[in-house]
């Protein structure tokens, strides 16, 4: 990391991380971010009452991210990370516009990482109905090689399912299997989990989908993506102590906070609720 020039320089890189989603999904990406920088405060944002974002419409989508950002970007957060692929999606400039600090999303973290993975240049996705109509994969996929096939496969019922922990119930077995019927029969050596909620179901993805299709979780690919930045900009904080979480949700923080100990592998402590 570059030397800090100034006390300014030094306290601005030890604010910290904002990360936002629909609800619990973004969980996901906190782990990966936890592991691969774990000095950096990270304050989350779950919009638990207003889930699932993935059948809203644009306007509305858009309207939330704008709150969220707002809230966040008061409490001085150094770097905004879009955990939500529907946000994202149909959202990033609504978000990028209002910021003053970088903004990072998991869809380009997810196509940079799929199209590194396959071999056929044949990649699936599946996400909510919104993301996938927005086009944003195939966009951003095509973005870093023009010559992959894109097959993509709204999966509205996944998200619902995962914030009921449902993680290996028979009735979200049935569901994935009826979702990547079409997507498979493209021949897809690489899928792309186009949704943060979409790691929690992995195992029974990977059975479904096959041993020998790669499956994109983009909460990987985005924790070595914010590191980089975060050394190039000169905002990797200085501490080198155990760091601050905070926790923040729009409605049932008890569910919140027993579904996020299981993702994060680790006690979550200060879950606060946020009424607007």
């Amino acid at each position: 990391m570059a030397e800090l020039r100034t006390e300014q320089e030094k306290a601005d890189a030890a604010r910290p991380i904002g990360v936002f989603d629909s609800g619990v999904g973004g969980l996901t990406v906190v782990r990966a971010l936890m592991e691969r920088l774990p000095f950096e405060e990270i304050l989350y944002f779950g919009d638990t009452a207003r889930v699932p974002y993935g059948v809203k419409s644009v306007e509305t989508i858009t309207g939330y991210a704008r709150q969220i950002t707002e809230f966040l970007l008061g409490r001085k957060v150094k770097l905004l990370i879009i955990a939500c692929n529907t946000m994202a999606a149909v959202a990033r400039p609504a978000v990028a516009e209002r910021s003053a600090v970088p903004v990072l999303d998991v869809i380009d973290a997810g196509a940079r990482a799929a199209v590194n993975a396959t071999r056929s240049k044949t990649i699936g996705v599946i996400g909510t109905p919104a993301t996938i109509n927005s086009n944003a994969y195939a966009r951003a996929i095509h973005g870093h090689d023009r010559e992959v096939r894109v097959y993509s496969q709204a999966c509205p019922l996944l998200v619902p399912l995962v914030e009921e922990g449902w993680f290996d119930h028979p009735v979200t077995r049935l569901t994935v299997r009826e979702y990547l019927k079409p997507v498979l029969a493209q021949g897809v050596d690489t899928l792309v989990l186009g949704c943060t909620h979409y790691p929690l179901l992995k195992p029974l993805l990977q059975e479904e989908a096959g041993a020998g299709i790669a499956l994109i979780d983009s909460a990987e690919a985005m924790a070595g993506i914010t590191a980089d930045l975060l050394a190039s900009s000169g905002l990797a904080t200085p501490r080198r102590a155990a760091p601050g979480y905070r926790f923040f949700v729009t409605d049932v923080p008890y569910r919140f906070q027993t579904i996020g100990e299981q993702i994060l592998g680790r006690t979550l402590p200060g879950v606060e609720i946020v009424r607007w």
